[in-house]
């Protein structure tokens, strides 16, 4: 079938998924957030907190708990100016411009958008969309919808106990124009980042969360007025701070899309992308339609066999989830280029990064029945030059907390050779991370809806991997532009039926001899 061919090469062989003789088009470039017009405008408080600890006993929150909350989210933070070298021909220089926030984007490009329902009580309630550029939310249709939302999540979640619920889209243009094909993989890693940064705000505080893959979407769509042959939902993720039912999918009710479609009118809201002239996507509208689902009750994962990992063992210390300021690690949180410097990491920093990381992602969602302890993404590693540690290729058992040994020896220069650009000297990298996944992504239980979850959550452990990174004053930098076959060979993933997701090299570094402006206080 063309979708599991398209599929495979994103992943295996992007030359074959892309477009042939791509051209970017910069000057015609979309604008990294969406901007609507001829809507009522509600802005949100500029004096946003300096720390999130020692947050109040959590309480129904007002308009301006909101505004600080989808900062922390998705704001704007600082403006960047980048220099790209210039041909030595040519006598100028070319500037490039970027809007950054907490939650890395590839390419800085943010395909993503932000849109909540929500239910305070100095606001008319109804669907709005958070104007990351202006720090304001914009009304797209007032109502109360309880009802409606209930129905389109397939009766699984009590939303009349919530104040809110987040939409997570993805709008198809804002980074297509860049990476063509590739960006239908980009896009749902970049979801899962952003959802990862959503939980552990959402976490400080002090708001109950879950988070929903499954929905009848073109309800959701048709409720925030998207147009689907541009932008589409990828999640949904109510937020309380009273007791909810959450539950799994045997607990659905049927229902249909076209059924909820007559319930309320369609809305056409204007907005600007910026580009003149959009090229077309159709294997990305084809992915999408073929991820759709129209009825209810929804899927889970259904149990199967897990294969053991077989490897001599290497036990971490024992460690305690570290107790760290969200605000300032976010703020130092960094993607280190060819910045990255060979200092020596102790055993006790590993073991702490890979603890808190995976102890921060378990989370509740509706594609598990319970919060089940094996993920479904998990951390692989090649390591050089760490305390106490050989040299070689491990994977993480979170369930003992202890490294197990696949492949002895100094893999970095197998991984540089897998690399489709030079910007990270893998020489000065003593932590190279692969988030992993199986290879066929859940495609029996969840169709090919299963290739955005996976895509999703393995963003979501990159989030918490960054976070924690930056907490212990280390660096990372998640790359796609790696040869995934290699990857796989050094850990031989291929007898386990996983692959390798994404790359991050990690460590220490230099500070960068740059100017950052931080678009706060």
């Amino acid at each position: 079938m063309i979708l599991d061919e398209f599929l495979h090469n994103l992943h295996f062989d992007i030359d074959q998924a892309s477009i042939p003789n791509w051209e970017v088009d910069w000057e015609d470039g979309p604008l990294a957030y969406k901007l609507y017009y001829d809507l009522p405008e509600i802005p949100l408080s500029l004096d946003i907190p300096l720390t999130l600890e020692g947050q109040e006993v959590p309480g129904k929150p007002n308009l301006r708990k909101i505004g600080y909350f989808l900062w922390f989210v998705y704001g704007i933070t600082q403006f960047s100016q980048s220099v790209i070298p210039m041909d030595s021909s040519e006598n100028q220089l070319q500037i490039m411009h970027s809007f950054r926030r907490f939650a890395p984007s590839g390419g800085a490009l943010y395909p993503n958008e932000l849109y909540v329902y929500l239910k305070i009580d100095d606001l008319p309630e109804g669907i709005y969309h958070f104007d990351a550029s202006h720090h304001r939310l914009v009304l797209l249709r007032e109502g109360h919808f309880d009802d409606y939302l209930t129905h389109a999540l397939g009766y699984r979640c009590d939303l009349t106990s919530c104040f809110g619920t987040v939409f997570v889209s993805t709008m198809f243009w804002k980074n297509f124009f860049k990476y063509n094909n590739f960006s239908y993989r980009l896009q749902g890693l970049d979801a899962g980042v952003l959802i990862g940064q959503l939980l552990e705000v959402a976490k400080r505080f002090g708001f109950a969360s879950g988070v929903y893959y499954q929905y009848l979407d073109r309800a959701i769509n048709h409720l925030l007025g998207l147009t689907e042959q541009e932008e589409s939902v990828y999640s949904v993720i109510p937020l309380s701070v009273e007791p909810t039912m959450w539950s799994g999918n045997r607990h659905g009710v049927n229902g249909l899309a076209t059924d909820l479609l007559q319930e309320i009118p369609p809305i056409q809201p204007k907005h600007y992308v910026r580009s003149k002239k959009m090229k077309e996507f159709p294997m990305l509208l084809k992915m999408n339609e073929a991820s759709m689902l129209d009825s209810s009750p929804f899927r889970w994962i259904e149990e199967k066999e897990m294969r053991t990992v077989e490897g001599m063992v290497v036990p971490l210390p024992p460690v305690k989830r570290i107790s760290y300021d969200f605000m300032s690690t976010c703020r130092k949180r960094f993607s280190p280029d060819m910045d990255f410097i060979l200092g020596k990491v102790s055993l006790q920093q590993l073991a702490y990064l890979l603890y808190e990381a995976t102890e921060s992602f378990r989370y509740r969602n509706d594609i598990e029945e319970t919060l089940i302890y094996e993920p479904r993404v998990s951390i692989f590693v090649c390591l050089y030059n760490i305390e106490g540690i050989p040299n070689g290729a491990y994977y993480y058992d979170n369930r003992e907390h202890a490294l197990r040994q696949l492949n002895p020896g100094d893999h970095r220069l197998q991984l540089q050779s897998g690399m489709s650009s030079g910007n990270v000297n893998l020489q000065q990298v003593p932590i190279t991370l692969h988030v992993v996944g199986d290879k066929d992504y859940d495609k029996d239980s969840l169709g090919y809806r299963g290739y955005r979850i996976q895509q999703m959550e393995a963003g979501m452990l990159v989030q918490r991997l960054l976070l924690t990174a930056s907490a212990l004053d280390m660096g990372g930098h998640p790359l796609l532009g790696f040869d995934v076959n290699k990857s796989d060979q050094i850990y031989n993933l291929d007898s386990l039926g996983k692959t390798s997701l994404i790359q991050i090299p990690m460590g220490l570094y230099r500070q960068r001899p740059w100017l950052m402006g931080r678009l706060y206080t």
